[in-house]
């Protein structure tokens, strides 16, 4: 029934910012601009309200505002995900059903934070919303974030159970980890990277592709390398991987999206804003940033990034 979805959704699934006015207001005119650059420039699918999309700082309305603002963009261009995860079971089941009523292809779902439930509580819950909400669903295993690790057997014991299931993207730097989510789960389980250093060796095992931060910044480059690994240039998604890692690296120097959105202000394409309790990076590391931004894109002058 989802081998249909599970084919269209691969490549690169742009995560992408939530964009805000110096009121810290949502601003939807700059998301419809972001989500069309991403579109235009070979991304393979939209999510928004994912970890990057700081859905912490955003009330249950305005995450659904977000995602109805995008979908209304989108317009069935490419696959739509929107995360609709939260700690709370009852918004997750709210914002699911949302996320269903406007069409969204599938829908993201965290594994849920601070409570750390336990292995069989994770498998109650994921099963729970399957069952009360029918669409595809990704799995997000992201412990750096959450305090839990969603072991292999969990999930394995999940997409036998439960058919919606049809992905998850591993946030996880444990590679070991991450062979045997194919290897438990079938090679044919959507695995997507949610570590941009691991968006090429997931690749090279059998991975579906990525929910890259970056692709905020460089959509058409973390397209390629999914792109040129399809079609059989693998020194070509080698060399994108390699001239990516210090990019990569300096956008995880401080909390994502922090870094990303001062980014995005140095390249004018998003006022440099984050509700608290986020805030942008130190100027000695948006200094540092932007030496790095500068060597892949062309700066304007006269953009104030700070």
């Amino acid at each position: 029934m989802y081998q249909e979805l599970k084919k269209r959704l691969r490549g690169s699934i742009a995560p992408v910012v939530t964009p805000f006015n110096e009121d810290y207001s949502i601003d939807f005119e700059t998301q419809e601009k972001l989500i069309n650059w991403q579109i235009e420039s070979g991304s393979h699918a939209i999510s928004v309200c994912g970890t990057t999309g700081e859905p912490s700082s955003l009330t249950t309305e305005e995450r659904v505002k977000v995602m109805e603002n995008a979908a209304r963009v989108i317009n069935g261009r490419v696959p739509f995900v929107p995360a609709t995860g939260s700690v709370n079971f009852d918004e997750t089941i709210y914002l699911t059903k949302k996320a269903k009523e406007i069409g969204a292809d599938a829908v993201l779902i965290i594994v849920p934070y601070y409570n750390k439930p336990s292995q069989h509580a994770l498998y109650d819950h994921y099963k729970t919303i399957a069952e009360t909400v029918d669409i595809p669903i990704i799995v997000y295993n992201i412990p750096g974030r959450t305090a839990v690790n969603l072991h292999v057997d969990t999930l394995a014991r999940l997409v036998k159970d439960v058919p919606q299931i049809i992905g998850v993207k591993e946030s996880n730097k444990d590679f070991e980890h991450i062979n045997r989510v194919l290897l438990k789960c079938g090679r044919d389980f959507n695995l997507y990277s949610g570590i941009e250093l691991l968006c090429y060796p997931m690749l090279a095992i059998g991975g579906a592709g990525h929910i890259s931060a970056t692709a905020n910044l460089l959509p058409k480059e973390i397209a390629d390398l999914y792109n040129d690994w399809e079609a059989g240039n693998i020194q070509a998604a080698l060399d994108h991987h390699f001239e990516l890692v210090e990019l990569n690296d300096v956008l995880f120097e401080d909390t994502n999206p922090a870094p990303l959105k001062a980014a995005l202000g140095m390249m004018g394409k998003a006022k440099p804003i984050l509700r608290r309790p986020m805030a942008l990076p130190t100027q000695e590391l948006q200094d540092k940033l932007r030496n790095i931004l500068k060597r892949h894109v062309d700066l304007p002058e006269n953009v104030v990034s700070k």
